[in-house]
């Protein structure tokens, strides 16, 4: 029987202090409610002392959230753990989360201390906590670097002071997961009372270890993980919450299960991507766009043959719609064959060959072969022309001005033209060809990358748009942004299956 880990995420804390991060109130809510939805234990919900912004949010969240546990952060000082015990006064479930380094480079040149005044600061916190509140947390900052016998007398202390959870940070990103192993086992087995508590690691990502060393601490009997949605965080930021779940999913040798709903792990990790306007990179595990892409010819012919091949998870375990298989000039004939047949034209023998060289040339010159590309190739298209063209777009936007646009769209030499409001420019004119084109897809995913530098920049653009649950792409680079946005989304509906759109 598996034992449970408990899933701790600080992407509302923790991930909020990157920069660029940060989020309003109403926005902190929406999270902190898909990572209850998500099956999160404990939801670090901020800093409340940091300012009075960070202490309404806690409170909002404290109110808005009822299964998950709620936590509030708070310095090892009775005015930080009044102000988080008050923020917290209305959930059904708080922790407060206080704590100090135990490492003597903290210890010497941070806190100007000793070991003593840092021993008696950590109990004396953890028993004013606990006097306001029945679930506290003590957090050893830099325990990474601490010394193990003193890192062990400060938990055992405040495990005797009335500490419920006990976590220990791997704070600069330091240790390697052999080392990070052997700490936590070294208190395991040398403090009296920790079988009484939980056990919980924090691990910083600053050389790509973090996933490593929270899984080495759980193997050596830490019962908690501090997380963020995506491994956002201070610096290079924390242990992805996805990685952990789904190599623990991946690995039931190790006797280890969570609460998390896996199957929305990409619809949150989306929702805190935009939020947070800190975009996924694509090779990201689990939840980056190309997790389940396959461009190589070798994997493509290996994943049409058999999925087990090449992939060790089902992208719908994690709520992505299916595997994509890239055509490139890496590709090979069966992926083309492949593609061919989902676009109704069946190709075999001496015409495949003769098609796969027609495709490479292509593909030696052209970055995106899109289907429409391939019809052409096979002869189904009459040519390159695409089937739906912007002819004509006005937009109105500005600070107290309700954004609406004018799009008029010439498709299958017909030409349409309809207006739409909406909460900006992009969204107006996307809502407007949406109108023409039947209403009947969804934006998965929008990404704007700048080219150069400057106002005057090339933004490129790249959008997933769903239509009848199939992924297509849609690319466009412009100065204009919106016209850029607009053509990439236009990009991936003339991808659509020709009999498929109602138009008006």
């Amino acid at each position: 029987m598996s034992e449970r880990l408990i899933i701790f995420d600080t992407t509302l804390r923790d991930g909020e202090q990157v920069p660029g991060c940060q989020l309003s109130t109403i926005e902190k809510v929406q999270v902190a409610r898909a990572l209850e939805e998500l099956g999160t234990d404990v939801i670090e919900a901020g800093f409340p002392v940091s300012s009075p912004g960070d202490f309404h949010s806690v409170e909002c969240i404290a109110q808005a959230v009822s299964k998950s546990v709620v936590c509030a952060l708070a310095r090892a000082v009775p005015s930080d753990i009044d102000i988080a015990a008050q923020a917290l006064k209305n959930a059904q479930r708080g922790r407060i989360h206080t704590g100090l380094g135990t490492s003597d480079q903290h210890i010497r040149y941070k806190f100007a201390s000793t070991r003593e005044k840092i021993l008696e600061q950590a109990v004396n916190a953890v028993r004013y906590a606990r006097n306001l509140i029945d679930d506290v947390e003590f957090y050893c900052e830099d325990a990474g670097r601490a010394d193990n016998e003193f890192l062990a007398e400060v938990v055992g202390a405040v495990i005797r002071a009335g500490a419920t959870v006990v976590n220990i940070p791997d704070t600069t990103g330091v240790c390697l997961p052999e080392t990070f192993g052997q700490k936590i086992r070294y208190l395991m087995e040398n403090v009296d009372g920790i079988d009484n508590v939980t056990l919980s690691v924090h691990c910083h990502n600053d050389l790509g270890l973090a996933t490593a060393n929270t899984l080495a601490a759980v193997q050596a009997g830490a019962r908690q993980v501090q997380v963020a949605m995506n491994g956002i965080g201070e610096r290079a930021g924390n242990a992805a919450l996805e990685e952990i779940v789904m190599i623990l999913r991946s690995h039931p040798e190790l006797g280890m299960n969570t609460g998390i709903d896996t199957t929305r792990l990409f619809h949150t990790s989306r929702l805190v991507s935009s939020l947070m306007n800190m975009p996924v990179q694509a090779n990201k595990a689990i939840v980056g766009r190309n997790a389940f892409s396959h461009s190589s010819g070798i994997h493509q012919d290996g994943i049409l043959k058999n999925r087990r091949n090449y992939e060790i998870l089902n992208p719908k375990d994690v709520g992505m719609l299916d595997s994509s298989l890239i055509l490139t000039a890496r590709s090979g004939r069966a992926a083309l064959q492949q593609r061919c047949q989902l676009l109704g034209v069946e190709v075999e023998g001496e015409q495949l060959n003769a098609l796969y060289d027609r495709f490479l040339q292509l593909a030696d010159s052209k970055t995106d072969i899109s289907d429409q590309d391939i019809l052409s190739l096979t002869g189904q298209n009459g040519g390159m022309k695409e089937r739906a063209t912007l002819d004509y777009m006005n937009v109105t936007s500005g600070k107290g001005v309700e954004s609406s646009a004018t799009v008029r769209l010439t498709i299958d030499g017909k030409q349409y033209e309809s207006q739409s409001a909406g909460n900006g420019p992009v969204d107006a004119a996307i809502k407007s060809i949406k109108k023409i084109t039947g209403n009947r897809m969804t934006i998965r995913e929008f990404l704007i990358q700048a080219m150069d530098h400057g106002s005057d920049d090339t933004g490129k653009v790249h959008m997933q748009v769903e239509f009848e649950g199939v992924l297509y792409y849609g690319f466009a680079a412009d100065t204009d942004i919106v016209n850029a946005s607009v053509q990439a989304f236009i990009n991936a509906v003339n991808k659509f299956p020709c009999d498929r759109l109602v138009l008006l």
